[in-house]
């Protein structure tokens, strides 16, 4: 994604430790680089968030408490001296399945099968904690590279979903419709 513009500049350091290598991609909420922690020398996702501080740190806190291994990990969040909020996710390497879809037209039933029950599973884990995702779709469900060239599910995106514990509530009222609707249940 060489021709992404971003308002950030290969090479920066952000937060104070975060260089930025690459833009992966931008967008109305934000920005997604490859970045390499400074001290640590260890590569990391990191979104630069436009949207509300509340729905980034809701996003972080849903993630870390969802132990899956089909979750991206959370590594990192807070903000910027420009007081825009950050969050730093793990390093995937691979592509989401909305791409691999739009690629292949069609997935061999094992895979597609396998695919379905890893988004599962940290769906599983994400309900037991009282987290509804609202807005599972392909492009959310990252096809992460492992070391021995498989791949894997790992669930993305928890910015508009919902605690269902504590009382917390998600950030829309009952009348509210979020998520993208050709993915959305009907009711």
């Amino acid at each position: 994604m060489d021709d992404v513009r971003a308002p950030v500049e290969i090479g920066q350091i952000l937060a104070g430790k975060y260089r930025i290598d690459r833009v992966l991609g931008a967008g109305g909420m934000g920005v997604v680089v490859a970045a390499t922690h400074e001290e640590l020398d260890q590569p990391a996702r990191r979104a630069r968030e436009r949207r509300r501080r509340r729905a980034l740190k809701r996003e972080a806190r849903a993630a870390v408490k969802i132990q899956s291994e089909h979750v991206a990990r959370v590594i990192d969040v807070g903000t910027l001296d420009t007081g825009a909020p950050y969050m730093v996710m793990e390093y995937l390497e691979g592509t989401d399945l909305a791409h691999k879809i739009a690629e292949s037209k069609t997935l061999p039933v094992e895979d597609a099968a396998r695919f379905v029950l890893e988004a599962c599973e940290a769906l599983a884990e994400a309900h037991a904690a009282g987290i509804v995702h609202r807005d599972l779709k392909p492009a959310n469900l990252f096809l992460a590279r492992r070391a021995d060239k498989t791949s894997m599910v790992k669930v993305l995106d928890f910015g508009i979903s919902k605690s269902t514990v504590g009382g917390a509530g998600g950030i829309t009222s009952t009348q509210a419709v979020m998520g993208s609707p050709y993915y959305m249940s009907p009711g």
